[in-house]
């Protein structure tokens, strides 16, 4: 910027024998301009490069400013900048700017001089601490290949007097310091100094989630210095930030990482839409995430930032846009970076890359033919190495023991393919980003039914298991009278009851009570009877051992479903949120994405005005995809293009109800499920009618319940009929649904389906939000994931007890005792144990009661989990049927205490008197006493096996729910 002389002389310097001396701008100027002259051999008289003498302005106007600020100082009257000072900061400004081998010569050059000072004696040469050399002026710093300086402590601690973070009260940068001194090694990178400061604030997250902020910061450091080439400190670094960004674009086409199409966007227009303080709103472990998975790089080296990863999706989602396009970016982006919306993994990974595929979840339905098996197997191999999630339906193979018509041989039933696919699944792993991932389904009809139970055992023949495949059942109602009836059940090949697979409701009970008799008339040789209790309780002994098969409902699925008019819901996905239908032709594809829930609530309530609007967009953002979309096989294109189906979902659920101070565990949550489902479906189903207005109906649209005026609410009415039974869900609505009615009567939709609750296991961790519907899991553990182990803390929680007081170094050892769970401790008041009840202390009775209001707004389903502390053969059995009265169309994963606990090494066990939940399920043989008083329901019998196998428990860090979102 540039200083009067009437300025520079109004400051002093500090001599290092103590003399004052008047600033002098041009001597620092020319001192720098030295070091630049030798480094780059430049002549006294030839002109250095523009860019470099504004860096050497840049450089002496950042001296010049800490010199006014520490004469400023009314602390320190006398307070002068020494030259000390003045070089550190001329050195830290050559290292902001990328000059390290102008910096090297100029740290050497200064270490020397030090040398020589202290040789002939000089005051303040060396400081008492320097006489003997400390372990870590052995080590030497790489600033780049082959430039090297000693490792610095002052170095390091100057970096991190820039961090506001590290200036929080609650951080000890002194410790952190300490602990990366310890690990330094000869030879290190400034990045492997800063990613050691990282690990150093990283774990003690525990402590305090002022670490969480410092641990971001810095790894926002590295982000910068590799995308941008410049840290967060350097000048005028949102102009840089958004300077870069059209030579980020072109650098990511040249290198094939970006789509050669987004060069028609106005990139300058764009880049000044960019919000670069926004990177602060990441904490740590999604920045670590989406650094890891996310960002794409060449070479190793990140070419985007966060907001030009955001910024990058939102130009790929814009590409449908036409002369709209630049508009409909900034929209997007908007939306993306403010953390209101996110789409799915798939669509964050491959949006605006030479293979969009940005879809989550593909259904497809084997057909009963060797050809059509292994075309299933290799599709599902493409479709998961470009990120996608796959639910098979196998209830169409041949049982065990069939007639092959060409051969006249018999068949080995569906269990070796099913094999097959499950190391597929293990080969293909999604592009090396994370897990591949299938889920098979099967109707409990089929003969082989019990073996398909026994596909997760760790026990048996090994050639018939499928240890990383998940499994799931596709239960008819019938079944379910049944079994509450204790009647029998009968278990047949598909090839001798064909159209069962096929039909639901009363018209699958007209049938399989035919296919009984003509059984019981010997005219099916291939058939078993069974009590239907048996067979049920097989299924959930395999459940609570190995977390497999989940339970999944087929009437209601299909029932309900808005396209009964084109064909049958013979399954659900990998992560049984999505019901769309399956055939030959048609493999079901669905786009997902998920409404941040407590970013939407305003002033202590929920602001509609604001919900709709993201609705609005986030609908035409799932829309474009369908549009967008790169499909790895003809049948996904087939099925996305003609029905037109997404899936807007929610994460952030149990944010939102801390926001509004009511427990999960109460009437209020589920009422508040209810009504912000309600105002979800209202807002989502009123745009897919907008935008049908504006580019027309999907083609499948004539003949579906939208086409006959029937919404989800109206569908209830008719699983009752089908059932002949009540579904026990409250029907009250509170807005004007006529709206919405007249608008599809008046334009149709635009999508088949619109709802669908997914996981969101990745990109709620990315925004920092609590997942999916979920109740927090603890208060405080380690999460794992493809990007580590990570140790997560509540920071609701950690307000509210700060806010009373109570958060210290002894409540974090309580929690650990208590494995992140608050209800024992007894230091904690009443309303804030009952608000931060965690999953386990939860009864299954009011997931379920909130996941049933729900449904009823929903046109697909829920990935809805259910957790039990004490899990019992009468607890497990009453759950599950509880969620099929209640018209629930699918479950997802039954948890059980997990087996993966916080460290409690470093806990004084005698502290409190007390024993963690770990210690107490010990047994009596093992000396420590066991405590029964919270058991879940039943007694020691009650228990389904005593032969659990904890290596096989669903775990909720389990990363495989990724493949969703």
């Amino acid at each position: 910027m540039g200083w009067t002389a009437e300025q520079t002389l109004a400051l002093v310097v500090r001599k290092r024998d103590g003399r004052a001396a008047d600033f002098d701008r041009d001597r620092i100027d020319g001192a720098i301009e030295k070091a630049f002259r030798a480094e780059l051999n430049l002549a006294n008289r030839q002109p250095l490069p523009p860019e470099i003498a504004a860096d050497i302005a840049s450089i002496v106007d950042q001296v010049y400013e800490l010199a006014a600020k520490l004469s400023s100082d009314s602390a320190r009257p006398h307070a002068a900048m020494n030259v000390e000072q003045i070089q550190d900061t001329v050195e830290i400004g050559l290292m902001q700017r990328g000059h390290f081998r102008v910096a090297r010569c100029y740290i050497l050059y200064r270490t020397e001089h030090a040398r020589i000072r202290a040789v002939r004696g000089e005051e303040g040469a060396l400081d008492s601490m320097d006489v003997a050399p400390s372990p870590e002026s052995r080590i030497n710093v790489e600033l780049e290949p082959g430039v090297r300086v000693p490792f610095d402590r002052e170095r390091l601690i100057r970096f991190l007097d820039q961090c506001p973070e590290a200036h929080m009260p609650e951080v000890d940068t002194g410790e952190i310091i300490a602990e990366v001194i310890r690990g330094s090694f000869d030879g290190m990178t400034p990045n492997d100094i800063t990613r050691a400061l990282v690990l150093a604030a990283r774990s003690r997250i525990e402590r305090d989630p002022a670490y969480d902020a410092l641990a971001a910061q810095l790894q926002r450091w590295i982000i910068y210095r590799q995308a941008l080439g410049r840290s967060q400190f350097a000048d005028n670094f949102t102009d840089l930030y958004r300077d870069q960004f059209e030579h980020y674009i072109i650098e990511g086409i040249r290198c094939g990482r970006l789509a050669e199409e987004l060069r028609r966007f106005d990139l300058v227009k764009l880049a000044s839409a960019l919000l670069p303080e926004r990177d602060a709103k990441f904490r740590y472990l999604g920045l670590q995430t989406i650094y890891d998975r996310y960002l794409l790089h060449k070479d190793g080296r990140r070419i985007e930032t966060p907001q030009y990863f955001w910024m990058r999706v939102a130009m790929g989602l814009a590409l449908a846009e036409g002369d709209q396009c630049n508009q409909r970016a900034i929209e997007f982006y908007q939306l993306l970076s403010s953390f209101r919306f996110t789409s799915a993994t798939p669509t964050l990974f491959n949006s605006g890359t030479p293979h969009p595929q940005l879809s989550s979840c593909y259904l497809t339905t084997v057909q009963d033919d060797l050809e059509h098996i292994f075309k299933c197997v290799g599709d599902n191999a493409m479709l998961s190495k470009w990120a996608g999630g796959l639910g098979n339906d196998w209830t169409n193979i041949r049982a065990t023991g069939a007639r092959i018509r060409g051969t006249n041989g018999e068949s080995q039933g569906v269990i070796p393919f099913l094999k097959i696919v499950n190391d597929a699944a293990v080969a293909v792993n999604q592009g090396g980003k994370r897990k591949g991932a299938v889920c098979a389904y099967m109707e409990p009809w089929h003969l082989d039914f019990e073996e398909f139970l026994d596909l997760r055992k760790n026990t048996g023949d090994d050639r018939r298991r499928t240890h990383d495949m998940h499994t799931a059942a596709w239960i008819p109602d019938l079944f379910m009278q049944r079994l509450r009836d204790g009647q029998s059940w009968t278990l047949f090949s598909p090839d001798d009851v064909p159209d069962l697979h096929d039909t639901f409701g009363q018209a699958f009970q007209t049938r399989y009570e035919q296919y009984e008799a003509d059984a019981d008339a010997g005219k099916i040789r291939l058939h078993r009877v069974v009590a239907a209790v048996d067979l049920w309780r097989k299924l959930l002994t395999r459940l609570f051992e190995t977390g497999h098969p989940w339970v999944t409902f087929k009437d209601p699925s299909n029932i309900r479903s808005p396209q009964d008019h084109v064909g049958v819901v013979h399954s659900s996905n990998l992560c049984t949120e999505i019901l769309l239908n399956t055939s030959r032709e048609e493999t079901a594809v669905c786009n997902l994405g998920s409404i941040n829930l407590g970013d939407h609530i305003v002033n202590n309530r929920l602001d509609l005005d604001r919900l709709r609007t993201t609705i609005q967009t986030a609908m035409r953002m799932l829309d474009n995809v369908i549009d967008i979309n790169y499909y790895p096989t003809v049948e996904a294109e087939n099925a996305n293009r003609r029905h037109r189906p997404v899936g807007l979902g929610v994460m952030g659920y149990q944010d939102a109800l801390h926001q509004l101070g009511v427990p999960m565990e109460s009437d209020e949550a589920v009422e508040f499920a209810d009504t912000s489902m309600e105002a979800i479906s209202y807002f989502a189903l009123l745009a897919s009618s907008e935008l049908a207005a504006q580019r027309g109906q999907y083609e499948s649209y004539s003949g579906s319940k939208w086409d006959r005026g029937l919404l989800p609410i109206d569908t209830l009415d008719a699983l009752e009929s089908q059932r002949g039974e009540t579904i026990e869900v409250d029907r009250n609505t509170t807005l004007d649904w006529s709206v919405v009615r007249k608008s599809i009567a008046e334009h149709g939709m635009r999508n088949s389906n619109c709802l669908a609750i997914a996981p969101t296991a990745t990109i709620s961790t990315i925004v920092g939000a609590t997942q999916s519907i979920e109740p927090t899991y603890k208060q405080l553990y380690s999460k794992s994931n493809l990007s580590g182990e990570f140790t997560q803390v509540n920071v609701a929680l950690v307000d509210a007890l700060k806010s009373r007081g109570l958060w210290n170094a002894e409540m974090v050892d309580a929690l650990k005792y208590y494995d992140g769970a608050i209800g024992s401790i007894a230091t904690i008041p009443e309303d804030l144990r009952r608000l931060f009840a965690t999953a386990f202390e939860i009864q299954p009775a009011w997931l379920i009661a909130a996941a049933a209001r729900r449904q009823k707004w929903i046109d697909q389903g829920q990935s809805l989990n259910l957790y039990l502390a004490q899990p019992s053969g009468k607890a497990i059995d009453e759950m599950y049927q509880s969620a099929w009265r209640q018209g629930l169309k699918t479950t997802y994963y039954m948890r059980s205490l997990a087996a993966t606990q916080v460290e409690k090494s470093t806990v004084d066990v005698n502290r409190y008197g007390i024993q963690p939940r770990w210690m107490k399920s010990q047994s009596e043989s093992s000396g420590i006493q066991v405590d029964r008083s919270d058991r879940a329901g039943g007694n020691e019998s009650d228990a389904i096996t005593q032969d659990r196998q904890p290596a096989e428990v669903c775990d909720v860090n389990n990363p495989d729910c990724e493949a969703c979102q």
